[in-house]
Formats: C-alpha cells, sequence, structure tokens
C-alpha cells in the first residue's frame, strides 16, 4: 500500500510537469505581457482542473450562496496541502492572482510564469512583506482579485486551522472589496505533506458567504479577520475536523 501511495505522490509531480509542458506554447505567451495576463488566468485555471481530475480527486463545491465572480475580490482559503493551489484554481472563477512566497519561482518552467503573472513575498524581509501589500492594490485597481493564504503558510499537522495574518483584511478594507473565504474540508488528509499519505476521493470545499468591506475602516480589520476565522474554523469543525484553533 506504502509503495502504491508513494507512486502516486510522484505521479502529481509527472502530472504537473506534463500539464505545465502541454500548455507551455500558450502559457508562456501570455505570461510575457501584463495586458494579456487576464487572458492568461483562464488558461491556468484549466490547468488546475487537469492536475485535479488525473490525481484522482473530485471537488465538491458547497455553496453558500451565489457568488459574483467578476471582481476584484480577495480570496482567502485554509492551507493544508500542496494541492490547495490546484483546488483554488479548480474553482474560484474570474481574473484574479496569488500572493505566494519566492521560492516557488525557483521551480523550473513553472517558476517562470508564476512569479510573471503572481505577486511574491521573501517572508523573511520586512521590506518584501509590506511592499507585496502595495502591490496587490496596485493589481486590485487594475480589476484583478488576489488570493491570499492567511495563515501565512501550512500550519504544523496538529493545528486544524493557524492563526491568521491580518494582510488580507486590511488590503479588502483598503481596496472596499468582499472577501470570499473558502475551506478545504478534505485537503489534508486527500493530500497531506507527510509522505507517503493521502489518496484519491473527493475534496469538499466550502465557499462561503462573501464579508463585506464596504465603509470599513483599518480599525475594523481585527473584527472581520476573526470573523473569516471563526467562520472557516467552524466548518472544519462541523465536518469532524480536529486539531487545535486559535478559539480554543
Amino acid at each position: 500500500m506504502n509503495l502504491l501511495r508513494t507512486l502516486w505522490r510522484i505521479w502529481y509531480y509527472i502530472v504537473i510537469g506534463v500539464v505545465i509542458f502541454a500548455l507551455f506554447p500558450v502559457i508562456i505567451v501570455l505570461a510575457l505581457r501584463a495586458d494579456w495576463h487576464r487572458h492568461f488566468f483562464w488558461w491556468a485555471r484549466v490547468w488546475g482542473k487537469i492536475v485535479v481530475t488525473l490525481m484522482g480527486f473530485r471537488i465538491q463545491k458547497i455553496r453558500e450562496q451565489k457568488i459574483d465572480w467578476t471582481g476584484p475580490y480577495i480570496i482567502i482559503a485554509n492551507h493544508t496541502s500542496e494541492i490547495d493551489i490546484m483546488a483554488t484554481l479548480a474553482i474560484a472563477k474570474g481574473r484574479w492572482l496569488f500572493i505566494g512566497k519566492k521560492e516557488l519561482a525557483k521551480f523550473p518552467v513553472f517558476g517562470f510564469f508564476y512569479k510573471k503573472t503572481n505577486i511574491l513575498v521573501d517572508r523573511s524581509s520586512p521590506r518584501s512583506r509590506r511592499d507585496v501589500y502595495r502591490r496587490a492594490g496596485e493589481k486590485i485597481k487594475e480589476g484583478f482579485g488576489v488570493c491570499i493564504y492567511p495563515e501565512g503558510g501550512i500550519p504544523d499537522p496538529e493545528w486544524r486551522l493557524g492563526p491568521f495574518k491580518p494582510g488580507a483584511f486590511r488590503l479588502a478594507i483598503e481596496a472596499q472589496i468582499p472577501i470570499i473565504p473558502i475551506t478545504f474540508v478534505d485537503n489534508k488528509r486527500r493530500f497531506p505533506n507527510e509522505w507517503p499519505g493521502g489518496g484519491p476521493g473527493t475534496l469538499r470545499c466550502v465557499v462561503h458567504k462573501p464579508i463585506p468591506t464596504v465603509g470599513l475602516t483599518e480599525s475594523d480589520a481585527p473584527r472581520i479577520r476573526q470573523e473569516a476565522y471563526e467562520v472557516m474554523d467552524k466548518t472544519l469543525e462541523s465536518y469532524g475536523i480536529e486539531g487545535r484553533s486559535q478559539n480554543q
């Protein structure tokens, strides 16, 4: 069984590479110029859906209400697994980009267009962490949405939901755009960081009601951060996900 799971995990990286190279002629051209990036994200979503499907996953999207994906907006999601990026691409429509760690830019081919079309941050540099939200604000003014994993990375396995950093909520209030929380229920179990765990199956993804920010000020950021945290934490708890949370 462990051998099969190990081969399946290796298959994940093969799939990512093969799909990237298959779409390479299109995505490399669209990544070259900023005014073409709006078309790039449609292809990025195709890439995410193909990877999810070929890994044997079936996404079950659970919506609390119909979402207007025309944007701009801030997507926030719990970060539990490498498959989170693919799952986010598969379910979130519209034009949006990731705020992600700069280490991803080191991957061959993928790193090139990831760096060109998203916003990278060096978490060890206070200057980089400050500058990333300035650049995100500029993209929002251009009509793009932004996806941020507010835990700041994949937390230790003992956490059900790690503490949220404030940046996403301040950015949403500054831009006066809604926050769309997404809770990944099964990603950690289906594709954990620890090898050779996991396996194909259903990925339940709860898309919550947007949190409006029109009329809010920076002083409201802690309140809506806590609101978003409680919504996602209670959802995980309701599905039987155990572990520590900030509310405990």
